[in-house]
């Protein structure tokens, strides 16, 4: 099917939204978390969070995934809105609200296998990241 200009549409993309969190400690360095093998994208260092599931809010879906996979409680009042990424993969389109985060209970783990680095903003750009999480670098480099 084409339209008037003979053009056949761009198919359209399912919708993911994905939360994340820009944790931020007392040096200013930001968590930054290693995809594991066997996830797609393996080997890239992104920001922790997950997918945002049916009946949550970007901030619930923030608080489970930080206690699931960092084993931190995070209270909804510390996270702080920052920016957003809107990326389009090959099979579906990215929305990823940034929140960003100075104050948890308990010490970060990595409870699920993944590798975990503490890493000052300057830095950030010496970590291959997924193409949806490297324009916020930019932000929290111009934040902190």
């Amino acid at each position: 099917m084409s339209n008037e200009s003979g053009k056949i549409p761009e198919q359209s993309l399912r919708m993911v939204l994905v939360s994340a969190c820009a944790l931020v400690d007392a040096d200013g360095r930001v968590l930054m978390a290693q995809r594991p093998e066997g996830k797609p994208l393996a080997g890239l260092w992104e920001f922790p969070g997950g997918k945002v599931e049916a009946g949550e809010t970007p901030e619930d879906t923030l608080i489970r995934e930080l206690r699931e996979e960092l084993g931190i409680e995070v209270a909804k009042a510390c996270l702080a809105p920052l920016t957003f990424a809107s990326h389009a993969y090959a099979d579906f389109h990215l929305l990823m609200p940034l929140y960003i985060c100075r104050r948890w209970q308990g010490t970060v783990q990595a409870l699920e296998g993944q590798a975990l680095e503490w890493v000052k903003p300057a830095r950030m750009r010496d970590y291959p990241m997924p193409p949806a999480d490297e324009p916020l670098v930019a932000v929290l480099r111009d934040l902190l």
